[in-house]
C-alpha cells in the first residue's frame, strides 16, 4: 500500500446524508448559502439531496439553478428503479432527471440478503435493475455515479454476488463505483484488501463511503485512497446518521499534507477552518473545540515543556530563514505564542 499519486475527487453530501443526523434541520435557504461555500472552498461534487423523497429537496434544486458555481458540479441522489418493467415511468428516476443536475448518484442493491429480503427479487433481476437504471439516466445524458450500498458487508457475505452488480453498474454506463461502508463496521485492512480487489476486476474509478459507527470513517477512507481509490465521499464535521459521516474536514488536511503527492481540487486549506465553522452557524451548533485541525483545542499545549520545546524550534526555523509552508503551523505558532 502506497501513497496515492494522482487527482483525489472532493464529494460532499453534508446537504444530503449529513441532514439524516439528529438534531440536524436546514431550510432551502440554508443549503443554498452551504454548497455557495462548499463551491468557494473548491468541493469538486456537492450532493443536494434525493429529488423525490420530500418537497424540500425538489425546491432546493429549482433554487440552486440560479446558484453560479465556478469549480463544483451539483449532485442528486437518488436509487434504483423498484421494478425492472417500469424503468423509463419510474417516479424516482424522473425524479432525479427533473433536478437537471449535470450528475446523478443512484445507489443500488448489493448485499444479496437485501435483494432477495428486501426488493424480494433474484440474483439476476437485482443485476437487470441496477444496469437498466444506469443506463436509462445514462442515456439521458447525465453522468452517473453508483453507489454500492452495504458493499463491504455484501462482499464479506458474497464476494461473487456485490462484484456482479459492480459490474451491472458499469455495464450501464456508470463512471464511479463508490463503495459504501453503511454500516461504518469495516476495519481499514478490510477496506485496503476489498478496494484492490475491485479495482483489479471492474476498470472503473472507484470511490469510498464510509460511516462512523467504528469510529474509523476517516480511517477507512484514507485506506481506500491508499488502496487506489481517486474519490471520496464525506461530510463537513462529520455530521450524518447515528455515528456520523466520514470527516472531510479531517481527512483533507490529511491528504494535502501527509500523502505526498496526493492532488485536491483545494487551493487554500487556510480557509478549513472557516468552512466548518460556517457550517456549524448555520446548524445552530456550537463548534466542537477538540476537532482535529480546526478546533481550539487541537494546538493548545498545557505541559510547559512542551509549549517551550515547540516555541523553541519554531523560532529557530524562522531564524534559519526557513518558510513555514502551511497556514495551519502558521496558527499553530500563534495559538502557542498567546497560550505560553
Amino acid at each position: 500500500m502506497t501513497a496515492p499519486t494522482g487527482a483525489i475527487e472532493l464529494y460532499d453530501t453534508t446537504l444530503r446524508d449529513g441532514t439524516q443526523g439528529e438534531h440536524i434541520n436546514l431550510s432551502v435557504q440554508d443549503k443554498l448559502l452551504i454548497a455557495q461555500k462548499l463551491d468557494e472552498f473548491g468541493m469538486d461534487y456537492i450532493e443536494g439531496g434525493w429529488p423525490s423523497s420530500n418537497p424540500k429537496d425538489e425546491e432546493f434544486f429549482i433554487e440552486a439553478r440560479k446558484l453560479k458555481l465556478k469549480h463544483a458540479k451539483l449532485t442528486s441522489f437518488g436509487s434504483t428503479a423498484r421494478f425492472v418493467a417500469s424503468v423509463e415511468s419510474d417516479p424516482n428516476l424522473l425524479g432525479l432527471l427533473h433536478s437537471e443536475t449535470p450528475v446523478i448518484t443512484i445507489f443500488g442493491k448489493t448485499w444479496k440478503a437485501h435483494s432477495m429480503k428486501s426488493l424480494g427479487i433474484s440474483d439476476e433481476e437485482n443485476a437487470e435493475l441496477i444496469q437498466r437504471s444506469v443506463a436509462f439516466l445514462k442515456q439521458e445524458g447525465r453522468e452517473v455515479f453508483f453507489d454500492a450500498e452495504h458493499f463491504f458487508d455484501g462482499y464479506k457475505d458474497d464476494r461473487n454476488f456485490a462484484l456482479t452488480m459492480l459490474r451491472a453498474a458499469v455495464e450501464g454506463g456508470a463512471t464511479r463505483l463508490v463503495l459504501c461502508d453503511t454500516n461504518g463496521g469495516s476495519l481499514p485492512h478490510e477496506v485496503t484488501e476489498i478496494v484492490t480487489d475491485v479495482l483489479a476486476v471492474t476498470g472503473v474509478p472507484v470511490g469510498i463511503h464510509s460511516h462512523n459507527d467504528g469510529d474509523l470513517a476517516v480511517a477507512n477512507s484514507l485506506a481506500a485512497i491508499m488502496a487506489g481509490a481517486t474519490h471520496v465521499q464525506g461530510t463537513i464535521n462529520g455530521i450524518g446518521e447515528r455515528c456520523g459521516n466520514a470527516n472531510l474536514i479531517s481527512i483533507i488536511p490529511n491528504l494535502m499534507l501527509k500523502l505526498q503527492g496526493t492532488v485536491t481540487s483545494i487551493q487554500h486549506l487556510n480557509q478549513l477552518t472557516s468552512l466548518s465553522k460556517f457550517v456549524y452557524e448555520i446548524l445552530n451548533m456550537p463548534s466542537n473545540t477538540r476537532a482535529p485541525f480546526v478546533g481550539k483545542s487541537a494546538f493548545a499545549h498545557k505541559g510547559g515543556i512542551h509549549v517551550s520545546a515547540v516555541s523553541r524550534s519554531v523560532l529557530l526555523s524562522i531564524s534559519s530563514g526557513r518558510t513555514l509552508r502551511y497556514s495551519v503551523m502558521r496558527r499553530w505558532v500563534a495559538t502557542l505564542a498567546v497560550r505560553a
